[in-house]
């Protein structure tokens, strides 16, 4: 078994209690009975669940031991298993900070509007063809989820990445404090959360507060391309940030794309990256992808990583699930292709969404149809920004149009006939029309936010269209 932790260790980082007949190591941390692996500890929080309810199904499956509140002690056996301690969370971010201090290698921390789960999963997949990287799991990137991601760390890493988000003021603050990165990346500031904020500035402001967690002689990553790039560098500054690096298309960029090619399922790339040239493929599509991959290869560098072993891994770089994966549907005379989309969706996600749709292949008489959700915690702005896509979707040629919810409708009613494939209010009504569309030859995207509930219709239509077997070339 890997150790992790000594429960010794972690009862002195936590201040905890120790109860029951506790092993001495631990290989993991985990806060799901469900999927909880033996030997790792089980930490009850109590978020949108109260996690005492599931410590003896945790303990059941092999968890080493189950990091409980003192006052739930009487819960459980006297034999069980047990670190106790007066709040759990604190107890996570307190066993987190404790991991920081033993990290000896590079860190690396990112936020921005869009882009950073993407940026988060390029930089482990850079970083580690130099050395051993840990980084945050999927979007584990909130209260609880930066603390675990920090905790999970092994001592041994020789990078890691941690991803952070936040969807109102003053969040970032305390994840970055226990973050203390070397390098802080902001992909972009775009309209997201502006239900929240108001305006752009103050979404910035927000995103800003990441550079309050820098290491003295730490240095900003910055998207030189963006509006908000001039209030982003004054807070850097003024933050006592002493380097600010950015990227970008603007010729003053210091990781600067010189020209790329940008095809189905891939992009090839041409840039200078602090003034040394590189040449490299992308293995996942879209310009955002290619100007994120800016900011991943200049932290590359400034982390002391080898660039040219990192450029060649950004080859293998593939989509997450439900952020532009592809499938091939076998549909009546021929075949499909799918775009899942569906994990989330904001103004500036949709666009470059809406562009990729734009370059995927179709057949003889096979159609591009984008299926449409609406994109939440706009604020009053929301129906301006839906009916504001009918330009990039005019712009990428899409030609049929499926939407879906009170929102979206702004964008129905701006579309032009031609374009309408369907409308209902909700993805479950909607859900019937697109099935019933989709023909051989077509590629078919889904997107929306979580909200809109648009996830069933990609699931609706890979139980219609059953995919084709793995490795299987699309012959749309």
């Amino acid at each position: 078994m890997t150790v992790l932790w000594t429960i010794d260790d972690m009862a002195k980082a936590m201040r905890a209690d120790k109860a029951g007949a506790l092993s001495a190591d631990i290989s993991g941390l985990s806060i799901d009975s469900r999927t909880i692996a033996k030997g790792e500890a089980f930490f009850a929080l109590t978020d949108a669940r109260d996690g005492h309810d599931f410590v003896e199904a945790a303990l059941k499956a092999g968890a080493g031991v189950a990091v409980i509140k003192r006052d739930q002690r009487g819960r459980f056996p006297a034999n069980a298993p047990l670190l106790m301690v007066d709040d759990v969370l604190d107890g996570l971010r307190d066993l987190a900070r404790a991991s920081r201090a033993r990290i000896k290698g590079q860190v690396i921390a990112v936020t921005g509007s869009v882009g950073k789960t993407g940026t988060k999963e390029a930089l482990r997949l850079a970083l580690s063809a130099d050395g051993e990287t840990h980084a945050s799991a999927a979007s584990y990137n909130n209260h609880w989820g930066v603390p675990l991601s920090l905790a999970r760390c092994p001592a041994t890493v020789k990078y890691a990445v941690f991803e952070i988000g936040m969807n109102h003021a003053g969040e970032i603050t305390p994840l970055v404090a226990m973050v203390r990165p070397h390098v802080a990346i902001i992909t972009t500031i775009a309209p997201v959360h502006l239900e929240y904020f108001g305006s752009l500035e103050k979404i910035a402001d927000a995103k800003a507060e990441i550079f309050t967690g820098i290491v003295e002689g730490g240095v900003a990553v910055l998207n030189r391309d963006n509006d908000q790039f001039a209030r982003l560098q004054s807070a850097a500054k003024a933050a006592g940030v002493s380097r600010v690096v950015t990227f970008g298309e603007s010729d003053e960029a210091d990781a600067m794309l010189v020209r790329c090619a940008l095809q189905p399922d891939s992009s090839t790339v041409e840039a200078v990256v602090l003034g040394e040239p590189v040449t490299y493929k992308l293995g996942a599509p879209g310009l955002h992808l290619v100007l994120n991959s800016l900011a991943v290869l200049a932290a590359v560098s400034l982390a002391g990583a080898d660039l040219a072993h990192a450029v060649l891994a950004l080859s293998n770089l593939r989509p997450a699930v439900g952020r532009g994966t592809r499938a091939t549907l076998r549909v009546p005379g021929g075949q499909a292709l799918l775009i899942d989309e569906s994990y989330n969706a904001n103004p500036a996600s949709m666009a470059a969404a809406i562009a990729l749709l734009g370059q995927a292949p179709v057949g003889e008489r096979g159609r591009r149809i984008a299926v449409l959700g609406d994109m939440l915690e706009l604020g009053i702005p929301g129906p301006e920004l839906h009916r504001g896509l009918s330009e990039p979707i005019a712009a990428a040629k899409i030609d049929l149009v499926f939407c879906s919810g009170p929102l979206m409708h702004s964008l129905w009613e701006a579309l032009p006939s031609g374009r309408k494939g369907g409308y209902a209010e909700t993805s479950a009504a909607l859900e019937p029309q697109v099935l019933e569309a989709v023909r051989a030859g077509d590629a078919v995207m889904v997107k929306g936010s979580l909200g809109s509930k648009m996830g069933p219709i990609v699931k609706a239509l890979e139980r219609q269209f059953p995919r084709e077997a793995a490795g299987e070339a699309a012959k749309v």
